[in-house]
């Protein structure tokens, strides 16, 4: 069983950087491979970034490639998403979720646990 708490969202203006924590409970952090996904309003949740388990590979979608950085620190239990560059259309709800695996998903019926979510919104 794993816990997602993310943290770090807000209100920013076009241009500026945000960064994106989701902390982890239990002991067997490492095993599982996360992943970022976000939902704006009306839209259905897409996909925005993944991690393995180790931090040695990741992948993104194409609309962040470029701006996000995914990474994690297990001893810490925590995946951070940095946003720079953000763009008004960058503004939803940003979920983490995890799943045991040892290479990265990119679908969110691939992930068994999910964070409550932090809102980030970007002016224009």
């Amino acid at each position: 069983q794993v816990q997602l708490v993310e943290s770090g969202g807000g209100l920013v203006q076009a241009g500026g950087s945000l960064r994106l924590s989701c902390a982890a409970s239990g002991r067997t952090f490492s095993a599982y491979a996360m992943g970022w996904f976000r939902q704006a309003p009306g839209k259905e949740r897409e996909f925005v970034a993944a991690i393995n388990w180790s931090g040695g590979s990741t992948y993104y979608a194409d609309s962040v490639k470029g701006r996000f950085t995914i990474s994690r620190d297990n001893a810490k239990v925590t995946v951070y998403l940095q946003m720079n560059s953000l763009k008004p259309e960058d503004t939803a709800v940003y979920y983490c979720a995890a799943v045991l695996a040892l290479t990265i998903a990119t679908r969110d019926n691939e992930y068994d646990y999910w964070g409550q979510g932090t809102q980030v919104t970007v002016s224009s």
